[in-house]
């Protein structure tokens, strides 16, 4: 069986393709970099961090964007006439007033490692902009509308628009094609495939909260009239009728579904396999619960689908409830390399799984300066949304200890580095080693960002050795706290117990749609020169165990 979510942690709206024996994921990532992961398989049970589309970060600007903003929904596609693939991101610059202004692109590439096209700009109509390679050589965009007039249905409605490759520009303006197949309202994601003569639009439905679905259309010409799957919707976590068309609000946590480990069900993705198969990604996510708050973010599962006689897709289960063991597919057992959860910085540069937000890790960190360690240069703090030296990995268990080894000389208290959990530039916690003018000597202490307000937790600062120090970081279900030690054996707890809860799209005010990170943080706001050494880091999964089955006694 494939166990479910094949990528946990922050993977959001995936999009799949396939190029003969090998499959191809590529999910959102919002203000981090590198942008645009790639993940790869041969089986659709083993997969692996293969490669990212978006590494320059001059070409793509993210600095001072907030977060929840930048690249969203990728549409990662492969055209086998030309033998070539095709990625269509959009770059989310403000959701002011709910205006949603956003500029969508287009790039390709010979291999699915690049080297990546310049970017050409399609439109600004609206998100998750998507991509078609007809059998006659055209190619269309497909929307979302976004609606900002009052009195409309919001957010809007899927839209079309064919695209001109020797122009490198759309053909007109976009045009209204589906208002949906079920009436959740909050369609999005639209994806259009061609296949036995109809073309196939699969969209999400009810907000990419707890309403969550997939859905599909079809119809004979690419410009509609599309009609909708009698069955809509195809894959959810809530089954039941609802009517949320004049509900904007994407989260919708009554339709939380108390039978489902796997909730927000929805933004699908579909690839036939030559067995004859077919299998669906989706984005999913494992909330705590009572609090219903998603730690991991928005993550990636899969299902097994099957076509109909009469040409619709289902669920092979029969039924339309996202499961989490489907059965794997005839194709063969292919296990492919984890992610290591142990670095020592021994490699010549720096492994695929770092991100940074708003600017490539390279930026700010170094493997060769010190053999055996990496390096990070001083930046801003934790709160800025410009150049901010954090090093970062997902967070894709709520059992997990981060753990490194810090050599670090404070000169002055803008000077601080260490172990941070990080959801965002307003949300996070920091053990750090910092110069204190109270004790003249450095000194080890906690700061904390919940919401935008700072506490610094006076009570809980210590004299620090001028030595490397251990510092880790336990997350044990709704609860995580932090240590130190100076033998890499015994740890002395620091601060209190926090709320693991808290770092959540549910709980965080200032962002959404993301995940949580732990990570290496270096800070030099004084002269963004003085640097931190770290030994290794360590991201050790304790237990897969759900977050849904992490409920206080009697709250299960």
């Amino acid at each position: 069986m494939i166990h479910n979510p094949i990528l946990p942690g922050f993977n959001p709206d995936p999009c799949i393709c396939r190029k003969g024996d090998d499959y191809y994921v590529a999910v959102s990532t919002f203000e981090w970099f590198p942008g645009i992961p790639v993940y790869h398989s041969k089986d659709l049970k083993h997969w692996e961090l293969l490669t990212h589309v978006l590494t320059d970060d001059e070409k793509v600007n993210l600095k001072n964007l907030p977060s929840a903003k930048g690249i969203w929904a990728p549409c990662l596609t492969y055209n086998e006439q030309e033998d070539r693939f095709y990625v269509v991101y959009g770059v989310m610059n403000s959701m002011n007033a709910r205006y949603f202004d956003v500029d969508n692109y287009l790039i390709s590439a010979p291999s699915i490692t690049g080297p990546w096209s310049e970017p050409v700009y399609l439109h600004s109509a609206g998100f998750d902009a998507s991509i078609l390679h007809d059998d006659d050589g055209r190619k269309y965009i497909v929307s979302l509308e976004w609606e900002t007039r009052s009195g409309y249905e919001q957010p809007g409605v899927i839209c079309l628009c064919e695209y001109d490759p020797a122009a490198q520009k759309i053909i007109g303006y976009p045009k209204r094609i589906w208002r949906g197949g079920t009436d959740r309202g909050c369609i999005e994601a639209p994806h259009l495939t061609k296949r036995g003569g109809y073309y196939y639009l699969m969209c999400a439905e009810g907000g990419t909260g707890y309403n969550h679905c997939v859905t599909m259309g079809r119809a004979k010409n690419v410009w509609g009239p599309y009609e909708g799957d009698p069955q809509n919707p195809i894959v959810t976590s809530a089954p039941g009728v609802s009517y949320e068309r004049d509900d904007p609000d994407h989260l919708k946590p009554k339709y939380f579904n108390p039978d489902s480990l796997l909730q927000k069900s929805g933004h699908g993705s579909y690839v036939d396999l030559p067995t004859g198969e077919t299998y669906l990604v989706h984005l999913c996510a494992r909330p705590f619960i009572p609090e219903l708050r998603c730690t991991l973010g928005r993550e990636t599962s899969i299902q097994k689908m099957q076509w109909t006689d009469d040409g619709w897709l289902r669920m092979a289960d029969g039924g339309r409830l996202a499961q989490v063991d489907v059965p794997e597919s005839k194709l063969p057992d292919c296990p492919l390399p984890l992610l290591p959860e142990h670095d020592d910085f021994d490699a010549p540069t720096l492994l695929p799984y770092y991100y940074a937000p708003r600017i490539m890790p390279q930026r700010f960190a170094d493997v060769t300066a010190r053999p055996g360690w990496v390096r990070l240069r001083g930046q801003e703090s934790q709160a800025s949304l410009h150049k901010v030296s954090l090093l970062a990995r997902k967070v894709t268990s709520v059992h997990m200890e981060f753990t490194t080894c810090l050599d670090f000389t404070p000169e002055i208290y803008q000077h601080s580095a260490g172990l941070i959990l990080y959801y965002d530039n307003m949300n996070s916690i920091f053990l750090r080693k910092y110069y204190s003018d109270t004790l003249h000597h450095s000194a080890l202490g906690l700061i904390r960002l919940e919401n935008g307000e700072k506490d610094e937790f006076p009570a809980c600062r210590t004299l620090a050795e001028d030595k490397p120090v251990y510092l880790k970081l336990t997350i044990d279900g709704r609860q995580s706290r932090f240590s130190y030690g100076y033998d890499g054996e015994t740890f002395t707890p620091i601060g209190p117990v926090f709320d693991t809860t808290r770092f959540s799209d549910e709980y965080c005010k200032y962002g959404e749609f993301t995940g949580t990170m732990a990570g290496l943080l270096c800070i030099d706001s004084m002269k963004h020169e003085h640097t931190a050494d770290f030994a290794f880091f360590t991201a050790a999964v304790q237990s897969d165990e759900s977050p849904c089955l992490a409920a206080p006694a009697g709250e299960k």
